[in-house]
C-alpha cells in the first residue's frame, strides 16, 4: 500500500491500482472491516477451484473502486448536479461496507436458516470503532443511511449502485470470481456498463438507469451470472461441501454448542475450528476434503414447476427428511443430504433504460425472456451420501413433487417416504 498524503493506493490483481481516499481509510482500519480479510468470498469453492481463496476484503475494495469510477463518470456528465452534496461519499462508503455483515462461508449459513447478512449490517455499522470512524467522515446518520442502502432501500437516487439488478457488487464479484477460479464464464463488459450509467426520471423519481447503448453489456452480465452459477457456485462438489457444512452448523445450533451471534462474528477458520473442537465428524471430513458423493443428480427440467422448493426454503424440514430417508436406507442420521438450490432473481434486469430518443422505459433485455428457463437449466436436485445407497430417481421425484405440506404429513404420521422395496 502506497501513501500520498492521506490517499492510499492498493495494488489489486483485478483492477491494478485502487485509490482509497481519507474517509474510506478511517473505515478500512477498523476491526469489523479487517475481519473481512479472513472471510473467503466463495466459501468452500476453493475445494474445487484452488484459486478461489480471495476474500470479502478485496471484493469490498473492488466494489469501492467501481463506485469511485461510476461516480466520476456521472460527475463528468454533470449528472450529480442537484443531488445532496454528501451522496457521492455515502455511496462510496456503502460500496466499501456492503458486505460488512457477511457470515463466514459465503451464503451457506443463510441457506441453513440464519438471518440475512444484510440485516446484520446495521448491527456491525453500530459497533463502537466502526461507528466512530463513520462519524469522523462527516456524514449525517451514516450507520442508518448505509444500512438502508445495503438492504435495498434508502432515499438516494444513486441507491441502485449499491443494491439492484445492475449494482456494482455484482459487476465486481462476477469478474473477480471468474478470474480467481480460472474460468472463462464471468466475462463482463465492465467499461461499457460503467460508461452507460445514467441518472433518469422513472416512476416519478430520479434513479440509476442505463443508456440504450449499454443493454448488450447488461445482457453479458446476466449471462455471465447464469454461467457462473451453473459451473462454479452450483458445481456438484461445491454444493456437496455446502450441504455438509449446513448440516454440521444446524447440528451445532440444535445442541447449543454455538449460537447465531457467535457464528456471525466468526471468520472461516475460527468457525471451522470451533466446530471441529466440538467433535463434529462432518467438520473433520470437510477439513480433509472427504466430500459426500452424488447418489442422485436430476436436472430441474425433469421436475414440475415449483416442485421441491421446500428443499431450498425450509432447512428444518429438509433436515427431517434427510434423517428419515437415511433411516429408510439403513444409514445413520446425517449420512444422506438433499440439495436443490434456487435463486429466483438470479437474472433480474429491472433497470430503466434511456433510449436514443430520450425516453425512459423498462429494460427490454433479450436474455430476460428466457430468464426462467436459464434459472431452471442451472439447477440440479441432488442427493449426497457418505456411502452409496439404493435410492431411485423415481422415489425422490415423487417425494419432492408432493410439496411441503404432504411431506410434513408423512413425517408426522410416520408414513414411509420411500416406496417399499
Amino acid at each position: 500500500m502506497s501513501s500520498f498524503g492521506g490517499f492510499e493506493v492498493v495494488r489489486d490483481p483485478l483492477w491494478n491500482n485502487i485509490g482509497i481516499d481519507a474517509q474510506a481509510l478511517t473505515v478500512l482500519d477498523t476491526p469489523p472491516f479487517q475481519r473481512l480479510r479472513y472471510v473467503r468470498q466463495l466459501g468452500h469453492a476453493f475445494l474445487v477451484y484452488p484459486g478461489a481463496t480471495h476474500t470479502r476484503f478485496e471484493h469490498a475494495l473492488g466494489t469501492y473502486h467501481l463506485a469511485r469510477r461510476a461516480l466520476a463518470m456521472l460527475q463528468e456528465r454533470d449528472a450529480l448536479a442537484g443531488l445532496p452534496a454528501d451522496d457521492p461519499l455515502l455511496i462510496r462508503l456503502a460500496a466499501l461496507l456492503h458486505d460488512i455483515g457477511h457470515y463466514p462461508f459465503s451464503h451457506a449459513l443463510e441457506e441453513a436458516g440464519l438471518p440475512s447478512h444484510e440485516g446484520l449490517a446495521r448491527e456491525r455499522l453500530a459497533q463502537d470503532e466502526l461507528a466512530r470512524a463513520l462519524t469522523a467522515t462527516g456524514l449525517a446518520d451514516p450507520a442508518d443511511r448505509i444500512a438502508a442502502l445495503i438492504a435495498g432501500a434508502g432515499t438516494s437516487p444513486l441507491r441502485g449502485l449499491i443494491s439492484g439488478a445492475l449494482d456494482l457488487d455484482k459487476i465486481e464479484y462476477l469478474t473477480r470470481d471468474a478470474r480467481m477460479c480460472g474460468v472463462p464464464y464471468g466475462t463482463v463488459d465492465v467499461d461499457r456498463l460503467l460508461h452507460s450509467l445514467v441518472l433518469v426520471e422513472y416512476a416519478g423519481e430520479p434513479v440509476i438507469g442505463l443508456h440504450e447503448k449499454g443493454v448488450s453489456a447488461l445482457e453479458s452480465l446476466l449471462f455471465a451470472k447464469y454461467q457462473m452459477y451453473r459451473n462454479v457456485y452450483w458445481h456438484h462438489a461445491v454444493r456437496s461441501a455446502t450441504a455438509m457444512f449446513k448440516r454440521v452448523v444446524r447440528e451445532a445450533l440444535a445442541r447449543g454448542d454455538l449460537d447465531v451471534a457467535t457464528m456471525a462474528r466468526s471468520t472461516d477458520e475460527t468457525l471451522m475450528e470451533a466446530l471441529r473442537r466440538r467433535q463434529a465428524p462432518l467438520a473433520e471430513r470437510l477439513r480433509q476434503r472427504r466430500l459426500y458423493k452424488r447418489v442422485l443428480d436430476l436436472p430441474a427440467t425433469e421436475l414440475p414447476p415449483g416442485a421441491g422448493t421446500w428443499v431450498a426454503d425450509e432447512p428444518a424440514l429438509t433436515s427431517e427428511v434427510e434423517d428419515r430417508l437415511a433411516a429408510e436406507c439403513g444409514r445413520q442420521a446425517g449420512e444422506l443430504l438433499l440439495d436443490f438450490p434456487r435463486k429466483p432473481a438470479m437474472l433480474a434486469s429491472d433497470v430503466p433504460v434511456l433510449t436514443r430518443r430520450g425516453t425512459v422505459a423498462p429494460a427490454r433485455v433479450g436474455i430476460q425472456r428466457v430468464a426462467e428457463d436459464l434459472h431452471t437449466a442451472a439447477r440440479r436436485l441432488r442427493v449426497y451420501a457418505a456411502e452409496p445407497c439404493g435410492l431411485s430417481a423415481e422415489a425422490v421425484l415423487a417425494l419432492v413433487e408432493g410439496g411441503a405440506d404432504e411431506v410434513r404429513a408423512r413425517l408426522r404420521e410416520a408414513r414411509p417416504l420411500l416406496p417399499p422395496a
